[in-house]
Formats: structure tokens, C-alpha cells, sequence
């Protein structure tokens, strides 16, 4: 007996195994749920990873972080993904985490044009009629995938009148205030900002869902640096079976991950049960497996050259390693 003690106390005397600090940029959308729930439900430390989030107002904003070394994991839009690799930085996209995100809010003045048999191509015509300037459309910069989809429903789906909108590029929390303010008259949002928007007002209206937009819209990924995978292929592979039963979990308990949420990302403004609404909303689909956005994202890509907020097509060969979303679902 005296001897198992001896042992026992000798192993509580060793020190914890090391974490592997990986430096996470996310955005306050809520794509990012999986990785939130990953570490709030401990997996991340199973998997030997210590998550130091940095929250950013746009993935444009976070590739900068990437360029300069400071961070490890990027949980946002894949539009910018394709920046970064043209200006030769070594990201993987390891799993997707939603698609079809974004919505079109219309405020409350703009709102009142959108009416049943009313095109949303007439309705901003007759705000401009109406109000004797365009219609003020807040989104995030250039390059980002909200940007890049509204530029795609006004042009390419509802073939607006260039002179009936103008696009304004802020971040995402001054993109919510705008709008219920009456600063800007709509704007590109994702949940859990679209059902906040319609709780404080409910003359705000959501007149585009994502599969409108750009249909198959690529949204949320995480992905993770060159050098932090190759350094910790074992650890990126535990994330991602952590990452594919959170998918799981929102789907199947939003209760229970609700808080998680709301702790990351209410910021004492938000309650539990406006972030469970939030996940079961029409405008949140959850989905892991990068292999369904691969096809979408090069769409999206061309369509970014196209209207000059990227340079070039980037070869996308190496962009997407599903080899771990592929291991994670056969577990």
C-alpha cells in the first residue's frame, strides 16, 4: 500500500504534457460555433492544443495576421484564402463549418419596397425614386465572401441598377449598428446578427437568403497554416474529429451548445436563447466536410477576377486537404 502511494504521489507530481499553442483567428459570425465548441466541450486539450482566440472584424483583415506569422488556425471566409495564396502564403483548409451564411437585410425604410409581386430590383429602384439618392448597402471589404455575394445578387441575380445602390464597406459589429440605426438602409448579415436585427426591429427584413445569393455559397472554413500543420499533423487531426462532432452536436442539441456560443460571442448583449434560435435559423447550415464547397469556392474565385477584387485565378490544388475531414468521418 505504502508503495502505491509513493507511486500515485510521484504521478501527481509530474508536470501536465505540454499544449500546443495554436493561435486561432475567428470572426463573430456564428460559422465559427465548431471551433467554440471544441474547446468549451475540452476536446481541444484532449487533443493537446491550448485555442488562443483573436476575434477579427473580416477575413480580409485576418490575412494580414496570416502574412506576418501570428496566427495558426483562420475560422472564417474562404473567399480571402484565395488572396493569401496568391501572395504565396501556405494555407490548408481542413474542414468547412457553413455554407450559404449570408443574407440581405433590408432596414426600415427599405423594407417597405419589398413587397409581395415587387422584384428586389424594382423595390431599390423605387427607394431611389422615393428618397432622390441609392440605397446605402453595408458590407464587409473587398475580397470578403459577404462582399463578394452581394456584389453577385445585385449583379448577376437581380440585376440591379448600378445607380439605384451604393455598397459601403464597414466591419461586421459596425455593420449590425448601421443597420438598426438607420445609417446605412441594408446590408449583408449572417446569424446571429439576423435574428438580433429582427428582435430589437421587426420592420427589418430579410429579403435574400444565402442560396440567392450565390448559390452554393462557400462560407466558414477552418484552415490552418503550413508550417503549424506540418509541425503538428497528429493534433490538426484530433481538431478536426472534434471539429466533425461538433457539427453533430449542433445539429442534434443547439441547447446544450447555445452557451458555448453565447459566451464567445454575446458579449453580455446577447442572451442563451437568442443564440439557440440563432443555429436553428433557415439562414444556419452547418456542414463539415470541405469536399462540398471545393467546386462553389472556384466559382466564387473566377467571379472575384472578374470584378477586380482579386488578381488572378489561383490554382486551388493544395488549397483543400480533406484528407482529415475524411479520416474524422469514418471514426
Amino acid at each position: 500500500m505504502r508503495a502505491l502511494l509513493a507511486a500515485l504521489a510521484f504521478s501527481l507530481s509530474l508536470p501536465a504534457a505540454a499544449q500546443t499553442v495554436a493561435r486561432t483567428g475567428i470572426i463573430p459570425v456564428l460559422g465559427v460555433a465548431p471551433i467554440l465548441i471544441v474547446d468549451k466541450e475540452g476536446w481541444a486539450k484532449d487533443a493537446g492544443l491550448d485555442l488562443k482566440f483573436t476575434t477579427f472584424e473580416s477575413g480580409p483583415l485576418m490575412i494580414q495576421a496570416l502574412a506576418s506569422g501570428t496566427l495558426d488556425v483562420y475560422v472564417a471566409g474562404v473567399a480571402p484564402l484565395g488572396v493569401a495564396r496568391s501572395k504565396g502564403i501556405d494555407i490548408r483548409v481542413v474542414t468547412s463549418t457553413a455554407i450559404e451564411e449570408m443574407t440581405v437585410a433590408a432596414g426600415v425604410k427599405l423594407s417597405l419596397f419589398f413587397k409581395p409581386g415587387v422584384s428586389s430590383a424594382q423595390a431599390l429602384k423605387d427607394f431611389r425614386a422615393a428618397n432622390g439618392k441609392p440605397a446605402r448597402l453595408a458590407t464587409q471589404p473587398p475580397g470578403s465572401v459577404p462582399h463578394t455575394t452581394l456584389v453577385h445578387w445585385l449583379s448577376q441575380v437581380i440585376k440591379a441598377d448600378k445607380a439605384d445602390f451604393e455598397i459601403l464597406p464597414m466591419g461586421i459589429d459596425a455593420t449590425q449598428q448601421a443597420l438598426l440605426t438607420g445609417a446605412v438602409d441594408g446590408a449583408t448579415i449572417r446569424e446571429p446578427t439576423d435574428t438580433i436585427v429582427q428582435q430589437r426591429d421587426s420592420r427589418i427584413k430579410i429579403v435574400a437568403l444565402g442560396g440567392e445569393m450565390f448559390p452554393g455559397q462557400p462560407g466558414t472554413v477552418v484552415a490552418v497554416s503550413g508550417a503549424f500543420l506540418a509541425k503538428n499533423p497528429d493534433a490538426v487531426q484530433k481538431l478536426v474529429d472534434g471539429l466533425v462532432k461538433a457539427d453533430a452536436l449542433i445539429k442534434s442539441n443547439p441547447k446544450r451548445v447555445a452557451p458555448y456560443v453565447e459566451a464567445a460571442l454575446g458579449k453580455g448583449l446577447i442572451d442563451t436563447a437568442t443564440i439557440e434560435k440563432a443555429l436553428a435559423s433557415p439562414a444556419s447550415k452547418f456542414a463539415a466536410d470541405p469536399r462540398a464547397i471545393m467546386e462553389a469556392t472556384a466559382r466564387m474565385q473566377t467571379y472575384q477576377v472578374s470584378i477586380g477584387t482579386l488578381e488572378k485565378d489561383v490554382p486551388l490544388d493544395g488549397l483543400f486537404d480533406p484528407s482529415f475531414y475524411i479520416k474524422a468521418a469514418a471514426r
